[in-house]
C-alpha cells in the first residue's frame, strides 16, 4: 500500500512538472515524507525529481537560459552540503516540521506580492543557494526560485525550462552528498517498486502534456498549490503529534 501511495504521489508530481516547471517536489515531497519518512523520504524526491527533470529538458531544451543556469548551480552547491548535514543529524519528528515549514513558508512567500527585482547575478544568485538548502532539506528547490522569477519578471516559458536542468544538477548533487555522508539512507525498494516509480513518472508527463494543451497555467499552479499545502499541513502536524505522543 505504501508503494501505491508513493506511486501515486510522483504520478501527481511529474505531471505538475511538466505543466508548470515546479511543481513535482512540492506535491510529491510532503506526502512521499509522510509515507516514506523524511530521511528515506527526501532522497527519494531528489532522485525521482532529476529523473523527471531530465525528461522534461528534451521537450523544452531549446528554451533554456544557461547563462542563467550556470549562476545558479555554483550557488545551489554552496546551500547542499549544510542542507545535507541538517538531514543527518536533526531527529526525525523534527525534520518532518522543518520539512513541512519549509514547503509552507516558501509556497506563501512565492504568493505575497512585493516590488520588483533587478535581476542580477547576486540576487539570482542568493535564491539559488536558499533553493540548494532547501532541496537538500526538504526536496523542495523551487520556491525559492519561483520567488525570484516573479519579483525579476522572468518569462514563464524561459523560467520552466531552465528550472529543469538546474533541478537534475541539483538533484544529482543532494543525493550524492546524503549517500556519501550515510551510504544506509538509500532508499530500500524492490525491483517492482522501482519499475512503478519509473512508469508513474512517465505516466505523468504523458498526462500533463496532454493537459497543458487544454488548461491554463494558472489553473495547473491552483491545483499544484492546493496540493502543496495539503501535504506540507499534513506533515507539519505528524511531526507535532510525534514530539508529543
Amino acid at each position: 500500500m505504501e508503494t501505491i501511495l508513493i506511486v501515486v504521489a510522483i504520478l501527481t508530481g511529474s505531471m505538475l512538472q511538466r505543466m508548470t516547471g515546479v511543481g513535482f517536489a512540492l506535491v510529491a515531497a510532503p506526502f512521499i515524507v509522510l509515507i516514506a519518512g523524511p530521511r528515506t523520504g527526501i532522497l527519494l524526491v531528489n532522485l525521482a525529481g532529476a529523473v523527471t527533470s531530465a525528461t522534461v529538458l528534451t521537450r523544452v531544451f531549446r528554451h533554456v537560459e544557461w547563462k542563467k543556469f550556470l549562476v545558479l548551480v555554483p550557488a545551489a552547491l554552496i546551500g547542499i552540503v549544510p542542507g545535507a548535514a541538517v538531514v543527518q543529524n536533526v531527529p526525525p519528528a523534527w525534520l518532518e516540521i522543518l520539512v513541512g515549514a519549509m514547503v509552507l513558508g516558501g509556497l506563501t512567500a512565492s504568493q505575497l506580492q512585493s516590488s520588483v527585482w533587478h535581476p542580477g547575478t547576486r540576487p539570482l544568485a542568493g535564491a539559488g543557494a536558499v533553493s540548494g538548502f532547501m532541496n537538500a532539506t526538504a526536496g523542495v528547490g523551487g520556491p525559492a526560485l519561483s520567488i525570484y522569477a516573479l519579483r525579476t519578471r522572468w518569462e514563464q516559458t524561459e523560467f520552466a525550462a531552465t528550472m529543469q536542468p538546474y533541478f537534475l544538477a541539483i538533484g544529482l548533487a543532494s543525493i550524492s552528498v546524503k549517500l556519501i555522508a550515510n551510504p544506509s539512507s538509500a532508499p530500500q525498494l524492490s525491483p517492482w517498486a522501482w519499475a512503478m516509480i519509473g512508469g508513474a513518472i512517465l505516466a505523468g508527463l504523458i498526462v500533463g502534456d496532454l493537459l497543458s494543451r487544454r488548461t491554463e497555467v494558472w489553473t495547473a499552479r491552483r491545483l499544484m498549490l492546493i496540493l502543496a499545502y495539503a501535504g506540507s499541513v499534513t506533515t507539519v502536524v505528524r511531526g507535532v503529534a510525534q514530539l508529543i505522543s
